[in-house]
């Protein structure tokens, strides 16, 4: 390809369009990629998939050009101009799946099988780097976890059972409480704290799917994180019902 040389502008401006929506959008490409780039740049544009997607250009009138059967070959080589149509033609598995808020289990698939797949929004994050698959994600992700390591040990430090705490859980309002139970549980990972409530404003009572963990009064029990419990001299909270009517 390096005997290719382009001698017009630098983009193509054209309309794409796929077989599984009705309207086109305008697009702009540099005409120095190749054809299997362009087909992923298409995929974040349509739901297809670079392995599976067949392209076709069309004039303004919807007259077959010609075909980008050339993964290889710059697209700057075809003849396609500014108004042009670009249609994609594909099963669009990944838009589908896209759309699908639980999609892997509606389609019964194991993980290992999901894996496997070349057409599943997994392998398109994969294949593009993009969220967990990111570097630059990673390492954000690698780093706030050890920062949030480091202060669940600190934090732990600080809490026994039996002592009094403050739970300030985000979107609740804060509630007084004993510590009644500090470790591990088998409905979620880490380290998590048992509290009883001055008031009955828990979940439980010290157990969950049967598991006992703590003893305390029905509704009067709660298991936080260790980020969300503050240990301290609080005096238990006292009902005031000469000011209600």
């Amino acid at each position: 390809m390096a005997d290719i040389i382009i001698k017009t502008s630098d983009y193509v401006n054209v309309l794409v369009s796929a077989s599984c929506q009705n309207v086109a959008i305008e697009k702009r490409f540099k005409k120095d990629i190749t054809v299997l780039e362009l087909k992923e740049k298409l995929e974040l544009v349509t739901g297809g998939s670079s392995n599976t997607m067949k392209l076709k250009v069309f004039t303004k009138d919807d007259k077959l050009v010609c075909a980008l059967d050339d993964n290889n070959a710059l697209i700057g080589s075809y003849h396609i101009d500014d108004g042009m149509r670009l249609h994609v033609e594909d099963s669009f598995s990944l838009r589908k799946q896209l759309e699908e808020d639980e999609s892997v289990e509606k389609y019964k698939l194991s993980e290992e099988e999901y894996a496997k797949r070349e057409d599943s929004v997994l392998a398109y994050l994969k294949r593009n780097k993009l969220g967990k698959f990111s570097k630059d994600e990673q390492e954000r992700r690698e780093l706030q976890k050890k920062e949030e390591e480091e202060a669940e040990a600190k934090k732990l430090e600080t809490l026994s059972v039996g002592a009094r705490c403050e739970v300030s859980v985000p979107g609740q309002p804060t509630r007084r409480a004993a510590i009644r139970f500090i470790g591990t549980t088998h409905f979620k990972p880490g380290t998590w704290v048992g509290v009883q409530y001055d008031e009955p404003m828990g979940k439980n009572d010290g157990s969950v799917d049967g598991k006992r963990y703590f003893e305390c009064p029905p509704k009067y029990g709660g298991f936080v994180k260790l980020l969300h419990v503050t240990a301290g001299d609080f005096p238990e909270e006292e009902l005031n019902l000469d000011d209600e009517l």
